[in-house]
């Protein structure tokens, strides 16, 4: 049975953006989810902070002397100690060691970032949740559109750049056609490929993360206080919180649209009206 957090859900406008604060924190929000969720939701919270952990880790295991991304579940000593005896960690995680200790040297560091991905992925599916399944479903063929279309642009071989054996995947690596041949598989592909023609990178990239934007939003339109919501911003979150580090101005107006979507988006039923606390 679903679990609504009125309270929470209600709440975070203020929670993240009172007196005028921009949400660059996620650490201490991260934090406070723990306390208002369900442990098992709050485990879906932290399976999209994962991504973080993953660096971490093939930094730790390659001895890259680089930061500690502090975003991530497991602090340094913890992952340090996992990686000498692995117990607590997902089991994707011990495949990644192992065969990192039996093979570190074969092959480049853009092919670990991929063999971690398809683990991730498939680790995601496994939920129960189906927000989860879908978004990480999405995200997956997003992401292997969008690596085998940079691919073809620079004539180089996608067989290594795409995650998953599914059949997705194979069409994405032997069609030749301008769609890869997917307009009719997957509904998102004509306006991808309108975004990818865009000359302008940075205005690309934008509209990628848009894209990923009104696509959460089609995941939520049925719901209200139910953990989709929070999964939801916490997502897009993590979207403007990027913009912010890489351009200031873009940022500020992804952020302008993260709050503009909490107030008026959702279409809460009216016995739940939301009065703003100021």
């Amino acid at each position: 049975m679903s679990r609504n957090y009125y309270y929470l859900v209600s709440g975070l406008p203020e929670l993240l953006f009172g007196q005028g604060k921009r949400p660059h924190d996620l650490q201490s929000f991260r934090n406070e989810l723990r306390d208002f969720l369900h442990p098992d939701d709050y485990q879906l919270v932290e399976l999209l902070f994962l991504p973080y952990d993953h660096i971490n880790l093939l930094n730790l295991l390659g001895k890259k002397p680089t930061p500690f991304l502090s975003l991530g579940k497991y602090t340094q000593e913890v992952l340090e100690e996992e990686i000498r005896e692995p117990l607590h960690i997902p089991p994707y995680f011990r495949h990644v060691i192992e065969r990192y200790r039996e093979e570190a040297g074969e092959h480049p560091e853009q092919l670990w970032e991929n063999y971690v991905a398809e683990l991730y992925y498939d680790y995601a599916s496994s939920f129960s949740n189906e927000f989860m399944r879908s978004w990480f479903g999405f995200e997956k063929n997003l992401r292997n559109f969008l690596s085998a279309y940079t691919c073809r642009r620079h004539q180089m071989p996608a067989e290594e750049e795409l995650v998953g054996r599914d059949e997705l995947t194979k069409i994405l690596k032997k069609s030749q056609a301008r769609d890869f041949g997917l307009s009719g598989e997957l509904d998102f592909v004509e306006r991808l490929m309108t975004l990818l023609e865009n000359p302008n990178l940075l205005e690309r990239e934008k509209g990628i993360d848009l894209f990923r934007w009104n696509y959460l939003d089609e995941l939520t339109t049925f719901h209200y206080f139910s953990v989709e919501v929070v999964l939801s911003y916490v997502i897009k979150l993590l979207i403007t919180d990027r913009w912010m580090k890489l351009d200031k101005p873009s940022g500020q107006q992804l952020f302008v649209k993260l709050l503009d979507d909490l107030r008026n988006s959702y279409e809460f039923p009216t016995e739940y009206t939301i009065h703003e606390r100021r």
